[in-house]
């Protein structure tokens, strides 16, 4: 741990704690969030407000060290063990329990039982796991993929079997082609489906997983691909909106065309030659919607929605990351699979080209193409990809016009980004490192409210720090 940490403060993986708290539940809690996530410390000599390191008194640390053990082996289910380690920081020692991606999921409080006693690190804060969340831990903990589970009741036919392995070898052929190779592909057959989990041989015939009838049916309801274009840059207008059910790698071609019959064509130049091109990279567009569909959580009853605004293509896929893994781990190409019938799949049909690189070629995409930064966001139950189009909005004021969500509170606001809000209110407190929330809100013309949520953000993401009392202190901007 270093104080370079610590200014940054309480994140989706650091919370501060001045003290021991009598009731151990209330820092447990956290450990077990961690467990079931993606892993944390929980820092003892913090405190959270100011990241004032107040520092841990040698003659109870050890104590205090032995209790927080006890209360992990005492009160969590199935056992953790975190690493619990002192560190002198500025003279002063603190605690850090060091929590890791647990294998066992879920964990929870073993006095409340798995329903009411299971936790998860959301944002900066530590909630009760959704009961579909409980079911997707407990396949985690299992290493069971929900895919490869058998559909209980489900038909299999000989017409399905066959329009799958000739829709695969057709895909196949294309690949071949388009690599002008003289190699050659064995052909699919439902031996190949069994060996990938897709299909079960049975005494009494062949039974079907899920995966399969993702692949060739639209019998779940949440297996659709919602597709809409929206006028100006939030959801208040649709302009045109579809809904595309059917094989998921059949919905992913109608929405990549979707995306497509509603974005400009136009013309680039490459060497002396002048290409039509699409204003975005169309391999970037096919990963995110083949990346939404491969990676969602199926135990979730919502459905994968690709939506197009004035200013960007939004692709948002129902569940976040997956057993444990960072976004900063997916960055860097590691990849945890969902749904492993499915991306194998994918991968035979050559959806997928290569494990774990998906987000780094949105990313590289975009960046060739010269447009904005792509926008990641991971949230409780989702993961959005933003693809911003290269617009230049007209400004008619100092406030720049909304070039993403609308995130006013109230009907007659005034519409910005929500990025270039903070950065005014970042500009405001640094030109006046006393001004109010009130004051920040009227010239910006939006409410109080929001403003305190921006700064609030803001402070968790280690850009604002408060120092002094609420009305006597100061605001400090970091650098």
């Amino acid at each position: 741990m270093t104080v370079e940490e610590i200014i940054r403060g309480e994140s989706k993986n650091i919370e501060f704690k001045e003290m021991l708290p009598k009731d151990s539940e209330k820092y447990v809690k956290t450990i077990i969030a961690y467990a079931n996530t993606q892993g944390g410390k929980l820092i003892f000599g913090v405190a959270d407000e100011t990241r004032e390191i107040v520092g841990i008194d040698d003659s109870i640390l050890f104590q205090m060290m032995d209790s927080i053990a006890n209360a992990v082996s005492d009160t969590c289910e199935p056992q953790l063990v975190p690493e619990i380690e002192p560190y002198t920081i500025e003279d002063k020692t603190i605690i850090v329990v060091t929590v890791f991606p647990e294998p066992m999921r879920p964990y929870y409080l073993k006095a409340k039982g798995k329903e009411k006693g299971t936790y998860i690190r959301v944002g900066a804060t530590t909630r009760l796991a959704s009961l579909e969340k409980i079911k997707e831990l407990e396949m985690e903990g299992a290493k069971i993929s929900w895919d490869e589970l058998i559909c209980v009741g489900y038909k299999v036919t000989d017409i399905a079997i066959r329009k799958l392995c000739d829709d695969m070898n057709i895909r196949r052929k294309e690949i071949l082609q388009s690599k002008k190779t003289e190699n050659k592909l064995s052909l699919v057959t439902r031996t190949n489906l069994e060996n990938w989990k897709v299909l079960k041989n049975t005494s009494d015939g062949y039974l079907a997983t899920n995966a399969f009838v993702l692949l060739t049916s639209d019998h779940f309801p949440f297996s659709k691909t919602q597709c809409a274009v929206f006028k100006g840059t939030d959801r208040a207008v649709f302009l045109d909106k579809r809904e595309y059910t059917g094989p998921i790698y059949e919905q992913i071609d109608e929405a990549l065309n979707f995306v497509l019959r509603n974005i400009r064509l136009g013309a680039r130049i490459e060497g002396l030659q002048r290409k039509e091109a699409y204003e975005l990279p169309v391999e970037a567009i096919r990963e995110m919607i083949v990346n939404a569909h491969c990676h969602r959580n199926m135990t979730q009853e919502s459905c994968v929605q690709v939506a197009i605004y004035d200013d960007r293509l939004e692709v948002t896929s129902p569940g976040g990351l997956y057993n444990g893994l960072t976004f900063e781990e997916a960055l860097q190409g590691h990849s945890k699979l969902r749904n492993r019938a499915i991306a194998n799949v994918f991968s035979q049909m050559g959806l997928i080209e290569a494990w774990g690189t998906g987000l780094q070629r949105i990313q590289n995409a975009a960046k060739e193409y010269g447009l904005p930064k792509v926008e990641f966001i991971e949230m409780p139950e989702t993961f959005r990809v933003n693809l911003y189009r290269n617009i230049s909005p007209t400004k008619t004021s100092q406030i720049p016009e909304i070039m993403s969500e609308n995130v006013g509170d109230n009907v007659g606001e005034k519409k910005i980004n929500v990025g270039d809000s903070k950065l005014i209110i970042l500009n405001m407190i640094s030109q006046n490192s006393r001004i109010s929330a009130s004051e920040i809100a009227k010239n910006m013309y939006i409410t109080q409210r929001t403003v305190e949520r921006y700064i609030k953000e803001l402070r968790k993401d280690g850009m604002l720090v408060r120092h002094g009392s609420a009305r006597g202190g100061y605001w400090e901007v970091v650098k």
